[in-house]
């Protein structure tokens, strides 16, 4: 299982997934598990946007108190996700170590599975409060907006090297978009701010060896 959430790691010897240079991969199941907390991923959010920013100024965007957002950003800095800033003054801003992260798994790093699947836990409900979010206000939204969103699924037997690469297809995909979130003048006119949330997983409940037909559905909003 891979998570990716938009540094480069040292790779373990059980983890297959290799990034691009610049992303952040960490396998760690002690660092994964010190990232899962709302909190810290509404910090890496607003900095990810932000580009940089201190606790006063973190507090503020999130509505936490100052003190807790310090108390979760020197965590995220201890386990190696953001940075501070070589900025002069009192309160020194944070910035990220990478735009982009992965939280991959070690197979031999016990409790990794775990972690992981704990980490994407979270992602899953935020991105589902997100996009519930968004389909409560579609009826209000320009239609051309709607137009081009999607909702997808698809239903497939592959093996495991043939959905390994397909993922990162699917990564790849996404980062012909790199740099336009953080850099204004990348982004051409007319251009938007998208969401991207995509789950694929072997089913567990499902004989393999079953004779059934090729299914696939797929639907816009």
């Amino acid at each position: 299982m891979t998570m990716n959430d938009g540094g480069t790691s040292p790779f373990a010897e059980g983890v297959t997934y290799r990034g691009p240079e610049d992303e952040q991969v960490v396998s760690d199941p002690v660092r994964i598990r010190a990232l899962a907390h709302p909190v810290r991923l509404e910090l890496l959010d607003f900095l990810d946007d932000a580009g940089q920013a201190t606790a006063t100024e973190c507090a503020a965007a999130i509505d936490e108190s100052v003190a807790s957002c310090s108390y979760h950003l020197r965590m995220l800095a201890k386990h190696g996700y953001i940075e501070q800033a070589d900025q002069a003054g009192r309160e020194k801003p944070w910035k990220v170590v990478s735009h982009s992260r992965s939280q991959v798994v070690d197979r031999n790093a016990p409790g990794s599975v775990h972690a992981v699947t704990a980490m994407a836990g979270i992602h899953v409900h935020r991105q589902a409060d997100r996009i519930q979010s968004w389909l409560a206000r579609a009826p209000q939204l320009p239609i051309d907006d709607i137009d081009v969103s999607t909702i997808m699924g698809s239903s497939f037997y592959a093996t495991h090297e043939e959905i390994r690469q397909f993922r990162d297809d699917l990564m790849e995909l996404g980062r012909r978009f790199d740099g336009r979130w953080q850099n204004p003048d990348q982004r051409p006119n007319g251009s938007m701010p998208v969401q991207l949330f995509a789950v694929m997983n072997i089913d567990p409940d499902r004989d393999p060896h079953a004779a059934t037909c090729p299914r696939q559905n797929g639907g816009g909003s």
